[in-house]
């Protein structure tokens, strides 16, 4: 998921926070007492199928978003509900899209709208998909790590393709309890541990990094103005 004096390194810890689980040890140990285990599966399902794929499609702008395949959440998996003809992916992403340390991997409020493009939708998705379908087996956080590991280990899962990249920008977007709506942003997937040669997280760049092992990604992410429906966005604090 996921501070310094100026509003852009506030908010990179903000979204550090958010997507590798970097609250305080108070927090973080609140949080993990909050959902120490899997909810019953129906928690993280969306009853009206329809209403999740409008969901997913608010991650981007409509003029990628409606040309772009769906999948909706299903009780082994996520299924195409809505083929796509421009190569982009958008899905619901649950909770279980953190890294399994993360304290609220289990958090059955969780519904992040996430738009991938064509190269993230062929080779970065597949992890989250696979993910989910280990967290529908009833597997735990170290046999959903270790299988992930042992499928990028074996080439089962497909190396990352360059340019990569996801829009969230749904103004419905839940995150975390942390941050909820926080703020339209894109990220940018790159191999390994990148963060330092992007120039992200210091003084005056743009760009927020998190480094997430598991998936062996670095994740840049550049703040936007606007949410998907083109109303403005929240403002920075200063």
């Amino acid at each position: 998921m996921r501070k310094n004096k100026v509003a852009i390194i506030k908010f990179a810890i903000l979204v550090m926070a958010a997507v590798s689980g970097a609250p305080s040890q108070a927090r973080a140990q609140a949080e993990k007492a909050a959902y120490p285990v899997m909810a019953p599966v129906d928690q993280y399902l969306m009853p009206d199928q329809n209403a999740e794929i409008a969901l997913a499609r608010t991650g981007a702008p409509p003029s990628i978003s409606d040309g772009a395949e769906v999948m909706v959440l299903s009780r082994t998996g996520f299924t195409t509900a809505v083929k796509g003809t421009n190569g982009f992916l958008c899905v619901v992403e649950r909770s279980w899209g953190a890294m399994t340390d993360d304290p609220e991997f289990w958090n059955p409020k969780i519904r992040s709208p996430i738009c991938f493009n064509p190269a993230a939708a062929k080779t970065f998705a597949p992890i989250f998909l696979m993910k989910t379908r280990l967290v529908l087996a009833g597997r735990s956080r170290a046999q959903i790590l270790a299988q992930t590991s042992e499928a990028l280990d074996k080439k089962e899962l497909p190396a990352l393709e360059p340019g990569s990249m996801c829009y969230m920008m749904s103004k419905q977007q839940y995150l975390n309890d942390r941050d909820v709506h926080w703020h339209p942003h894109v990220m940018i997937f790159v191999s390994g541990d990148a963060g330092k040669s992007w120039g992200a997280n210091v003084e005056g760049s743009p760009i927020i990094a998190a480094n997430d092992p598991e998936e062996r990604v670095t994740i840049m992410m550049v703040p936007v103005w606007k949410w998907s429906d083109g109303t403005p966005g929240p403002a920075l604090v200063h």
